[in-house]
């Protein structure tokens, strides 16, 4: 799209799929109301849901180019709620890349990351790569989030403490973002995309400390 910041190029809105791009399947999971929907609609629109957001993002395909290549990256919303865990692993079945996501002023939801989201792909797609992905960073400083966290004698997870958790569970690298001022959004589904073309021996210890968990907090 014209305009926006390119490390890989792209993205642009591809409904076609006669192109004869390679298609790459990202499934977004994580606790419900941690912002997913909001995630992917922000980045497939280039534009945050100001009205209607609906609990599960219709699938959507965006065209990018890397390295020259074309390739249509497909992206789907699940429901984190625990009344979707028997269908929600329906979706599973070809994903390339998973994005774990979590709200930096959701504690609970960070949580879960470990106790419920990393045994579950664990179980259903062992083999498939996932990044862990801090999402809703305009809030850590808004003086209402901090009241309301403060109350519970809890604060916002820090930058550090996502980074620690990707390397315990494993993740291909830690990137936060807004899906409201887009900061960071892009370099989501650049690592994402990354992720699947890299072989997987040049995985996780390479892309943990390094370039991967730095860039999100750049752009």
């Amino acid at each position: 799209l014209p305009g926006r910041p390119m490390h890989l190029d792209g993205p642009a809105p591809a409904m076609a799929h006669g192109s004869g791009a390679v298609m790459l399947k990202c499934v977004v999971v994580g606790d419900g109301a941690v912002g997913k929907t909001c995630l992917l609609m922000s980045y497939a629109n280039d534009a945050f849901p100001e009205e209607y957001v609906p609990t599960v993002f219709d699938h959507y395909a965006v065209s990018v180019t890397v390295a020259g290549k074309q390739y249509l990256l497909g992206l789907y919303d699940t429901a984190g709620q625990e009344d979707y865990d028997r269908l929600r692993p329906l979706s599973y079945p070809m994903t390339d890349v998973f994005l774990i996501c979590f709200s930096v002023v959701n504690p609970a939801s960070f949580q879960n990351v470990k106790e419920e989201w990393v045994p579950e792909l664990k179980e259903y797609a062992p083999n498939v790569p996932f990044l862990l992905v801090g999402t809703q960073i305009d809030l850590r400083d808004d003086p209402k989030t901090l009241a309301r966290l403060n109350d519970m004698k809890e604060k916002p997870i820090s930058v550090d403490q996502g980074q620690k958790l990707a390397k315990e569970i494993g993740a291909y690298c830690y990137v936060e973002c807004s899906a409201l001022t887009q900061k960071g959004l892009k370099t989501v589904f650049d690592e994402a995309i990354i992720a699947i073309l890299t072989p997987k021996k040049h995985t996780v210890k390479k892309r943990i400390g390094s370039r991967c968990i730095n860039c999100c907090l750049i752009t």
